[in-house]
């Protein structure tokens, strides 16, 4: 099924993201945590990649296992950054017949291998991979980021919002926002979405944090995300891991029972591969199922 098939059945949705694993043993323990989420019965998931498509493989062979050996509408990250036309229909022919119908769209990471002044690619932006995604496969489901905090390669807010309105022309079915702590900056960004002619779906990216390490890799990875004080505060006063994990499960729960409550089109959580953060943080909030969501008080 299309991931805007299932927005439009539901008016909220959860959905859970993983990356593939690079041991057996890693594999074997991501398999348990997907079978955790399975009980919440998530609208989707979703598989990413490393910088460049260094696991693009790996990738691959999770989304086919999940999509259909699991029986979960699984959508497949793709980004064109350092990639050719040819590499990225290779990519698209691959999936569509392994019966994959959802990508989302990235222009992704710079590798760190790449040179300074690399040979300049077949994509400027993520709206041509987009495009060709639509020209290549007109059926196919495609989803785009979008970055409350602003994106971090565009400090212009205004064509930071043209941008994402070609990649929406150009085909995108919806748009899963980058994590952020603050949920004014996500609603800030939602009424600039509309103000900019933007009307497709806005699903909201939740990413817990449970220790010292994920503070410090969000930090790393979600370039130019900001931690309000409050939080920071709250997260100084911990005395052990356990109280930290606590305090941010806490913290995206109280995020995810505000969004629940302003009729978000749907809620992503970027799990880094566990399912106890996420499970937690919908206990917290009284959700057991997903069917439970637009009771939420």
């Amino acid at each position: 099924m299309h991931i805007r098939e299932i927005l439009a059945k539901n008016p909220t949705c959860l959905s859970f993201e993983f990356f593939p694993p690079k041991t057996e043993q890693a594999s074997l323990k991501l398999l348990d945590t997907i079978a955790d989420i399975q009980t919440m019965a998530p609208a989707y998931v979703s598989v990413t990649y490393g910088a460049g498509g260094t696991t693009q493989a790996l990738t691959h062979d999770l989304v086919v296992k999940i999509n259909n050996e699991l029986n979960v509408p699984t959508v497949a990250h793709l980004t064109c950054v350092a990639a050719t036309k040819l590499d990225i229909i290779h990519i698209l022919d691959r999936y569509h017949a392994a019966g994959i119908r959802n990508i989302m769209a990235l222009r992704g990471d710079t590798p760190k291998t790449m040179p300074i002044n690399p040979v300049p690619n077949d994509f400027a932006h993520a709206a041509d991979l987009v495009a060709l995604i639509k020209d290549r496969y007109p059926s196919m489901g495609i989803g785009v980021a979008g970055f409350p905090e602003g994106h971090p390669g565009c400090p212009n807010r205004l064509l930071e919002m043209t941008h994402l309105k070609a990649k929406v022309d150009a085909g995108a079915d919806y748009i899963c926002t980058q994590l952020f702590f603050d949920n004014r900056d996500f609603y800030d960004f939602q009424d600039r979405c509309r103000l900019a002619g933007i009307t497709v779906p806005i699903v909201a990216g939740i990413m817990p944090i449970t220790s010292l390490s994920t503070l410090n890799r969000i930090a790393e990875l979600a370039e130019g995300a900001r931690f309000p004080a409050t939080l920071l505060k709250s997260l100084n006063r911990a005395k052990t891991d356990a109280d930290l994990e606590n305090i941010g499960i806490h913290w995206a729960a109280e995020q995810v029972r505000d969004l629940l409550n302003n009729s978000v089109s749907g809620v992503h959580f970027y799990t880094f591969n566990q399912s106890n953060p996420a499970l937690k943080i919908c206990k917290t909030i009284g959700i057991s199922h997903s069917s439970q969501l637009n009771q939420v008080a």
